[in-house]
């Protein structure tokens, strides 16, 4: 199937960097790869139940979120059992350790995700 995207250009160019840095043969296989991975991830989030011990990263733009995000973090502290931050400029770098029902770790990442702001989210649940 073909399909077309709108990037911009300089995640487009940081892309093709990195497939071809790796060796890919094409930027079809590279998007197909980083699309496997993405569903893979989904599929962990929204299968793992019970209790679950973790820890979420996630990036984003101090002045668009910081609000937000303390309304997160007190809506979610019986989950939540730490937090780390850094700067890195306009950008932030924020760790929270989790601890609770994967249903509402769930829920934590989902509301980060959807917040404008936050470039990435990741998560590792023990």
């Amino acid at each position: 199937m073909r399909t077309s995207l709108a990037v911009p250009d300089e995640i487009l160019e940081e892309f093709d960097a990195t497939w071809q840095a790796e060796g890919l043969d094409s930027r079809s296989r590279a998007v197909r790869e980083a699309m496997a991975e993405y569903v893979e991830r989904h599929r962990t989030l929204e299968t793992t139940t019970g209790t679950v011990t973790g820890v979420v990263v996630f990036d984003y733009e101090h002045e668009r979120v910081i609000e937000r995000l303390h309304s997160a973090q007190h809506d979610y502290q019986d989950a939540i059992i730490s937090t780390s931050h850094a700067h890195q400029g306009d950008w932030c770098l924020e760790t929270v350790f989790v601890k609770g029902e994967a249903e509402r770790i769930r829920g934590l990442i989902y509301r980060l995700k959807d917040f404008d702001g936050v470039r990435r989210v990741r998560f590792m649940f023990l």
